[in-house]
C-alpha cells in the first residue's frame, strides 16, 4: 500500500526521503511526490508512474534553482484508492500552499467533511479522500491553534483507518503524525528525526525505532518527540533497535526480486526449520501458548497466498492430529459473526504482519476471548506486537509482491504445528515424530531438484503466454496449490486463471473448456491419482491443452498430456505429505516465466501492493 517517508533536521532531507521511498517501491504504487519548504512556502513536486519520473523532476528543479529546504522533506508513494492515477491525486496534498499531508489508508467520512470545507471556501483539486486533511489542518490553524492542537481537532473529525504526516510552514521544523490501524514508525537520530511506513524505509537513517500504537499521535521536533494515546494522554513507547539487512534487499544478480526469492528457498527454509526443530526430532512450538492445553478446534484466518497456506495447514492438522480446523478469509471473519463453540484460539498468517483485514480479524478474535497466535515474517510488525504468541518465518525480506518463499515457510510452520499436535493428541510416537522431522529436513534438497526443472517450465510458459484463461486442478493437499498457482499466474501475468478441486470439474467448470485452454494439474501417486487423471481426461476430450506436473507413475498413466514436468522421485511418505511444498516451486516458476514472456512488471504488478493496509 502507500508509502510514507519524512525527514526532519538532516541536511539534504529531500534526497534522503527519495532513498526511503525507493525502499518502499516493493509495496506497489502508481504515483509519487515530495514536499519541502522554500522561502516560507511549500515546494511540491509530484509525478505519475515510477519514482524515476519524480527524481527527474526533482533534478530539474534543482538545476532551475528551485532549491528545497535542506532540513525538512515529506515524501509519498501512492497506490490509488479514491481517485484515479493522476498528478492531481498524487500526494503530498496541500492547502493554500502552507499545509502538506501524506496519508496511507482511507478517511471513511471524507464526503461529509468535503462538503463542509467547500462551504467554508476551501478548493479541492483532487478526487482523493486525503485532501480533506490539509484543509482541516488549515481551518484549525487559522483559528489560532498550534500544529499539535490542530492535529487533535482533525483526529476528532475523521473516521477510518489511516497513518498520516502533516507539515506546516507556520510551524517550521515540526511534524504531526498519527496512526489508526495503518502502520507508522518514528526513527530517532542526533538532532534529527524520521518518519516511515515501516522500519525498512528509514533504516538507512537510524537503527532506533518507535512504533506508534493504534490511536497514537505525536508531535515530532528536531530534538523532541511527544507521543500521546487516543485519549490525548502523554505516553512512552518502547524504543526498538533494528538491524538493517543490507545486501538482502538487492537482486543479487537476478533479473527480478521474485526470481531471486524463488531460488532462495533451498537456502532460507533451513532458517525456518532450525528455529523450530532441535536435536532432529524435538519441535519447540509451545502448544500451551498456541491455546492447546486441551484438545479443541482451531480457527485459521488469512488473506491471499497466506489463506491458501492455511487450507493446506487444515488438511495436515486434521490428518495428522485429528483436530478440526476452520479456515476463514480474514476479510470475512469479523463480518459473518462466527460461532466460537469448541474453539480456544485463532492463528492468523501474514507475511508483512501489517495486512489490515488480517489485523482486524485478529482484534475481533481478541474481543471474542480467543487466544491469538500468528505466523509472520516481519518481527516487530503490528500483528506480531498484538498477538499472544508469534511463530516467525525467518526467510528475510520478501520484496516481490507475489509471495514465494514466505508461502513455503508458512507451510513448513503449519506442518510442524500439525506434527506437534499429533504427538500431543493423536498418539504420534517419537519414531514417527523423528521421521516427520527428517522429511522436513529433506525439503531444501528436494526444492533444489525442483528448481532444476526451470527449462522445461520455460517451454510451457512460451506455449501458454497468449492464453486468455488458464485452469489449475488439484486434489487433496494439492487442491489449495491449484488455487495458489492460479493466483500467482493472474497477479503477475494478468492472465485470467482459476483453481479448482479436480473432482469439481464436472460440477460446472468443465463448461469453460474449449480448444487450447490450458489445464494444469498438480498430481502425485498417493493412491488417489486415478480419479484425478480421469478428471483430466474429461478436459482433454473437450479440446483442452493438458499440462501435467507430476511424478513418473502419474505421467506414465496420463499419456494424453501435451506437456509434462516430471518431478524427482522421493519416498512415498515425503511425496504424499509434503507435495504442496514440492509442487509450489513449479507453480511459482510457471507464473514468473509467463509474466516475463508477456513483459509485465513482475515485482510490482499493476493495482497490487505488498502490504494491504486498507480493508
Amino acid at each position: 500500500m502507500c508509502g510514507v517517508v519524512a525527514v526532519l533536521g538532516k541536511e539534504n532531507a529531500s534526497q534522503l526521503v527519495i532513498e526511503g521511498l525507493k525502499k518502499l517501491e516493493y509495496r506497489g504504487y502508481d504515483s509519487a511526490g515530495i514536499t519541502s519548504v522554500s522561502q516560507g512556502l511549500l515546494q511540491t513536486i509530484k509525478s505519475e508512474g515510477k519514482l524515476l519520473n519524480l527524481i527527474g523532476k526533482l533534478d530539474k528543479s534543482t538545476k532551475e534553482k528551485l532549491y528545497f529546504d535542506n532540513s525538512i522533506a515529506l515524501g509519498h508513494t501512492r497506490w490509488a484508492t479514491h481517485g484515479n492515477v493522476s498528478f492531481e491525486n498524487a500526494h503530498p496534498l496541500t492547502s493554500e500552499n502552507k499545509i502538506a499531508v501524506v496519508h496511507n489508508g482511507i478517511i471513511e467520512n471524507f464526503e461529509i467533511l468535503k462538503k463542509e470545507l467547500i462551504s467554508l471556501g476551501y478548493n479541492f483539486r483532487s478526487m482523493t479522500d486525503t485532501e480533506v486533511l490539509p484543509h482541516l489542518f488549515m481551518k484549525y490553524i487559522k483559528m489560532g491553534n498550534d500544529l499539535l492542537e490542530a492535529g487533535r481537532l482533525v483526529l476528532k473529525d475523521i473516521k477510518g483507518a489511516f497513518a498520516f504526516v502533516a507539515m506546516s510552514v507556520d510551524f517550521p521544523n515540526q511534524l504531526f503524525v498519527s496512526r489508526n490501524s495503518s502502520p507508522l514508525a518514528i526513527g530517532l537520530g542526533d538532532n534529527a528525526n524520521f518518519i516511515g511506513s515501516d522500519a525498512h524505509s528509514i533504516d538507512h537513517l537510524t537503527q532506533k525505532i518507535i512504533y506508534l500504537e493504534d490511536g497514537d499521535h505525536a508531535l515530532v521536533k528536531i530534538n523532541k518527540i511527544s507521543i500521546f494515546d487516543k485519549n490525548f494522554k502523554k505516553v512512552s513507547r518502547k524504543i526498538i533497535n533494528i538491524q538493517a539487512e543490507i545486501g538482502l534487499i538487492t537482486k543479487g544478480g537476478y533479473k527480478h526480486f521474485m526470481e531471486k526469492e524463488i531460488f532462495e528457498q533451498p537456502v532460507v527454509l533451513p532458517q525456518t526449520t532450525s528455529s523450530f526443530i532441535k536435536n532432529n526430532s524435538e519441535i519447540t512450538i509451545d502448544l500451551d501458548k498456541l491455546g492447546f492445553k486441551n484438545k479443541n478446534s482451531l480457527i485459521i484466518c488469512a488473506a491471499g497466498t497466506s489463506y491458501y497456506a492455511g487450507i493446506v495447514g487444515k488438511y495436515w492438522i486434521e490428518q495428522i492430529a485429528d483436530i478440526p480446523v476452520i479456515v476463514d478469509l480474514a476479510s470475512e471473519y469479523r463480518y459473518r459473526k462466527p460461532s466460537i463453540f469448541g474453539q480456544n484460539s485463532i492463528l492468523v498468517i501474514s507475511q508483512s504482519g501489517e495486512s489490515l483485514d488480517t489485523l482486524m480479524a485478529l482484534r475481533y478474535a481478541k474481543e471474542l476471548g480467543l487466544k491469538t497466535n500468528a505466523i509472520v515474517n516481519v518481527e516487530g510488525s503490528t500483528i506480531d506486537r498484538e498477538v499472544d504468541y508469534s511463530l516467525y518465518s525467518k526467510v528475510g525480506p520478501e520484496i516481490g509482491v507475489a509471495s514465494t518463499k514466505s508461502f513455503t515457510s508458512q507451510l513448513v510452520i503449519l506442518f510442524l504445528i500439525a506434527v506437534s499436535l499429533g504427538k500431543k493428541f493423536n498418539s504420534l510416537t517419537l519414531t514417527q515424530m523423528r521421521k516427520k522431522c527428517q522429511l522436513i529436513n529433506m525439503l531444501p534438497s528436494a526444492i533444489a531438484k525442483m528448481l532444476e526443472k526451470e527449462n522445461q517450465i520455460k517451454l510451457i510458459a512460451q506455449n501458454i503466454k497468449n492464453s486468455k484463461s488458464v485452469i489449475f486442478l488439484g486434489r487433496g493437499l494439492l487442491y489449495p496449490l491449484a488455487l495458489e498457482g492460479a493466483l500467482k499466474l493472474k497477479e503477475i501475468s494478468y492472465i485470467h486463471a482459476e483453481g479448482f478441486a479436480a473432482g469439481e470439474m464436472k460440477h460446472g467448470p468443465i463448461a469453460l473448456i474449449e480448444d487450447d485452454v490450458p489445464v494444469i494439474m498438480f498430481l502425485v501417486s498417493d493412491g488417489n491419482e486415478d480419479k484425478a487423471i480421469s478428471n483430466l481426461q474429461e478436459a482433454y476430450s473437450r479440446g483442452a491443452k493438458i499440462i501435467l506436473i507430476a511424478d513418473k507413475k502419474c505421467i506414465d498413466k496420463a499419456t494424453f498430456a501435451h506437456f509434462t514436468v516430471e518431478i524427482a522421485e522421493f519416498e512415498n511418505e515425503f511425496k504424499s505429505l509434503l507435495s504442496p511444498l514440492l509442487m509450489s516451486v513449479p507453480a511459482q516458476l510457471l507464473a514468473y516465466h509467463v509474466a516475463k514472456e508477456r513483459g509485465t512488471d513482475v515485482d510490482q504488478p499493476r493495482n497490487l501492493a505488498k502490504s494491504v493496509t486498507v480493508e
